[in-house]
């Protein structure tokens, strides 16, 4: 999933590239803000991949905050690469890379021929 996330603007740092310090909800993560020079300390932005793409009011981005997190979409998309790394090492395995087969092993090509399996 990858979802703009609203967040507070908690610093900024002027440079070659205006850089900030967000919080969202409690993470707090470096963001460029390039794209929004009206956005000042306190302000809520909506952040994307990493960049700041709008102001947004509070009302609406503790709201937004708060839906996600009842969705369990902020601890996906805010997770430490070492997070990422651990979910994808404790989850189910396929035992064919190819996509070739379902988790137990069964043959998806063959169901895929027949018209069974879904795909075409």
């Amino acid at each position: 999933m990858c979802l703009a996330i609203p967040g507070r603007v908690e610093q900024i740092i002027e440079g070659d590239i205006r850089m900030g310090r967000v919080n969202f909800g409690g993470v707090v993560k470096n963001v460029c803000l390039d794209y929004v020079p009206e956005v000042v300390v306190g302000d809520y932005t909506i952040v994307h991949v990493g960049f700041a793409l709008s102001k947004i009011d509070e009302q609406t981005a503790l709201e937004t905050l708060e839906l996600f997190e009842k969705m369990g979409a902020l601890d996906e998309e805010l997770a430490t690469e070492e997070e990422v790394f651990a979910r994808a090492a404790n989850a189910p395995q396929s035992p064919c890379p190819d996509g070739s087969c379902d988790l137990t092993g069964r043959d998806l090509r063959a169901e895929d021929a027949s018209g069974i399996g879904g795909k075409k």
